[in-house]
């Protein structure tokens, strides 16, 4: 029992470090949400409940107009779909990750979201610190960012009046620093460039709207054509 309670006092102090940027932007991104649901007419207990069991940020947002339109759950099947296509590819990724993780893999799955997928894949975890708990914790502490800051935000929205416009950005300038960071520690680059340049064509092609799923589809047959040689540490012709 001792030695259990160090696994998890390990795994808990070794992801926490790693969350404190998403604690940032979740927590402002989580109240605006909250705000935004409470001005539509929701109470407070819409975001909390939406944050447990949806716990996607753009399907939140977009939920709320579904909410308030007609019923169409086909609608709402596809755009869902739509919206968060990018998590198959991320699943695919982490397949080898989350083994062995026992029912832990349950809630990885389930709560996987785009900054837990970034940590969780890119964290060079320290040999002594359980794998399976590390995932665990990010995941659980970035889903508790989220839903305190709706909670918050669907509690206090009434009595805040600020401009939120551009606070989406927080998100956008974390995925930045993540991919400098992973920049940092390639001595390659190739995947890098491929990702930018795919996706630079893949929005010159389909626009700012509907590019990030064809970017996602050539990226992964890209890699997937290419990773025999960036395995083995040679630059692709």
């Amino acid at each position: 029992m001792h030695t259990q309670t160090q696994t998890l006092q390990k795994a808990f102090r070794c992801a926490f470090p790693h969350t404190i940027p998403i604690f940032a932007g979740f927590w402002f991104l989580g109240m605006t949400y909250g705000i935004y649901m409470n001005v539509s007419g929701f109470s407070c207990w819409y975001p909390m409940i939406m944050s447990l069991t949806i716990f996607a940020g753009s399907m939140e947002f977009v939920a709320v107009n579904l909410l308030l339109g007609a019923f169409n759950p086909l609608q709402a099947l596809v755009m869902t779909l739509m919206i968060n296509a990018r998590h198959l590819f991320y699943g695919i990724s982490m397949l080898d990750k989350y083994r062995g993780t026992g029912w832990k893999k349950l809630y990885l799955i389930y709560g996987m979201c785009d900054e837990s997928f970034s940590i969780n894949y890119t964290a060079e975890i320290p040999k002594d610190v359980d794998r399976g708990w590390f995932m665990f914790f990010v995941t659980l502490l970035n889903q508790l960012y989220w839903f305190t800051g709706s909670a918050l935000g669907g509690i206090f929205g009434s009595l805040l009046h600020f401009n939120t416009e551009g606070l989406e950005f927080v998100m956008t300038a974390m995925f930045v620093v993540i991919f400098l960071e992973q920049w940092r520690k390639e001595k390659r680059h190739a995947s890098a460039f491929a990702g930018l340049g795919l996706s630079l064509l893949c929005l010159l092609a389909f626009g700012s709207a509907n590019f990030i799923l064809p970017a996602m589809l050539a990226i992964l047959a890209v890699l997937t054509a290419l990773r025999g040689r960036l395995e083995r540490g040679e630059e692709p012709v």
